[in-house]
């Protein structure tokens, strides 16, 4: 009997020291100590982990935001070496995709196309951009380790967190602090943000500037979702997918030869040239196009995508991206295609149907990525919690009203004659295609005299473009090389 009570003491006071571990520190550090080599070059760098609070107007915290910071170690002069602060999107994502598949010093184990492999881990990452910039990734409330205070129930102020202007202003509020408490006001500040993380991104570089005296050198939106095309059924946001349905044709090699005897980069310019100036004036036309006009628009897009003609017809020349994913290879294998990466290839129950049954990418990739953070926070960076890592977190609804980010973008872009724009995209990337990108770049400053200020990247492979390990050494290169090129080296702040 005596045995059992004291087994039964164990497993409460076990079951006592779990319940305790449930709840986020509000605020702690871990640092852990490392080295990688990138390019060639052996680096050791320090990782900090850990919470920092978001504060009310009272000084009380009404969330703990967990985030990994990483600083390159024997630097001189820390005041002029550049700060990359990373977020990713959703609304709802956790900073986890780009930290461990991007930028960061560590990348998942996954084959050279980005498909898991098991056992599931990371790997060093030789083309981080840690050697040119110290990173630090944030989680958004409710993201990753993230949390609010309280973390549910009537008592959580959703309106300060769960929305476009709520989370650049409290998300900016918290950088100051991070900023300060780490010594990094004189650094160069670079801000990323992956789908609508570009959204995020583009808001707080005017909120960091104008709330907090925080004036920035880069905005780096990476395949970034731009609401003001996206939320929309006007002619626009229809065309724009048209060189998006040709790139995933022209890789499922499901064009004519005349087409699919060039490079793909040869295809794409004629493809946009066709959106900008037949493709979009013919869809504003409405049910008051002309027939013969109609049919002949119908005709070339079908050339262009690899769809029946008369598949377009009925659609009335706006064939919906879910209507291509399910279409494109039903004659080729009866698969679907990836929404976020259209190289991706899934199996449906039926054939017939207008939409996909799930997104074989998303899949495959929540394979490789959930196994690997919880490892790599919790045994390489020594963050012990039992609290779940949110991958996709509870923060809907989402408040998508005043959606004014492009023109905060461009105010501040304005007022800091510094501060430069590099977009990076996914050829294959269906859900923020490549060519809305180029579109809301174009759209920021309608004045046309800050375009020398924008630069666009693009590579051969989709949403998380990092994945594929050519393009993971290419757009680190262009981040690094932004970098070193936007810094002002002493240059006066002037027109």
């Amino acid at each position: 009997m005596k045995n059992i009570h004291l087994l039964l003491g164990m497993v409460l006071c076990s079951s006592i020291a779990f319940a305790q571990n449930r709840k986020i520190p509000v605020d702690t550090t871990v640092t852990t100590q490392h080295s990688v080599t990138i390019n060639g070059v052996n680096i050791s760098y320090t990782a900090t982990t850990g919470t920092q609070p978001v504060w009310d107007e009272m000084g009380e915290p009404i969330a703990a935001l967990h985030y990994t910071y990483y600083t390159r170690n024997n630097v001189k002069d820390r005041a002029s070496r550049p700060l990359l602060i990373s977020f990713n999107g959703g609304p709802g994502s956790g900073s986890v995709w780009m930290h461990l598949a991007y930028t960061g010093p560590r990348i998942l184990k996954i084959d050279d196309e980005g498909y898991p492999v098991q056992p599931y881990g990371v790997k060093e990452n030789p083309f981080s951009v840690l050697d040119v910039t110290d990173i630090v990734y944030v989680n958004p409330a409710n993201t990753g380790y993230s949390r609010t205070i309280p973390e549910t129930g009537e008592k959580v102020d959703r309106e300060r967190f769960f929305g476009i202007n709520a989370d650049t202003a409290y998300l900016a509020e918290w950088l100051n602090t991070f900023v300060t408490r780490n010594n990094r006001w004189r650094s160069p500040k670079y801000i990323v943000g992956e789908s609508y993380g570009g959204t995020r991104v583009m808001g707080l570089s005017l909120a960091l500037q104008n709330q907090q005296w925080m004036y920035l050198n880069g905005v780096i939106m990476v395949s970034p979702a731009d609401y003001r095309v996206f939320r929309t059924e006007d002619p626009v946001s229809s065309a724009l997918n048209l060189p998006y349905f040709a790139a995933t044709a022209w890789h499922h090699k499901a064009l004519p030869s005349a087409l699919q005897g060039k490079d793909l980069l040869e295809v794409l310019p004629e493809v946009e040239d066709y959106t900008l100036n037949t493709l979009l004036p013919a869809i504003a036309k409405g049910g008051f196009i002309a027939d013969a006009e109609k049919t002949a628009v119908a005709k070339k897009m079908a050339y262009y995508t690899g769809l029946k003609e008369q598949d377009i017809l009925d659609h009335n020349l706006d064939v919906p991206t879910q209507f291509f994913w399910k279409a494109l290879m039903k004659e080729r294998g009866a698969y679907t295609v990836g929404r976020l990466d259209s190289r991706y290839l899934g199996i449906d129950k039926q054939v017939f149907g207008d939409s996909p049954d799930y997104s074989p990418e998303l899949t495959s990739w929540l394979h490789s990525f959930t196994p690997a953070i919880n490892y790599y926070l919790q045994e390489e960076l020594n963050f012990k919690t039992d609290i779940k890592y949110n991958m996709f977190g509870p923060v809907h609804p989402w408040n998508n009203d005043d959606d004014d980010v492009r023109d905060n973008l461009r105010q501040a872009m304005a007022q800091n004659p510094y501060l430069n724009v590099l977009v990076q995209s996914g050829y294959y990337d269906g859900a923020c295609t490549y060519f809305a990108a180029k579109y809301s770049m174009s759209q920021v400053d309608p004045s046309g005299r800050m375009k020398d200020r924008f630069e666009f990247k693009g590579y051969r492979s989709g949403h998380m473009m990092y994945l594929r390990r050519e393009d993971l050494k290419k757009a680190n290169d262009d981040i690094r090389a932004f970098i070193v090129r936007t810094q002002a080296n002493g240059k006066s702040a002037k027109y």
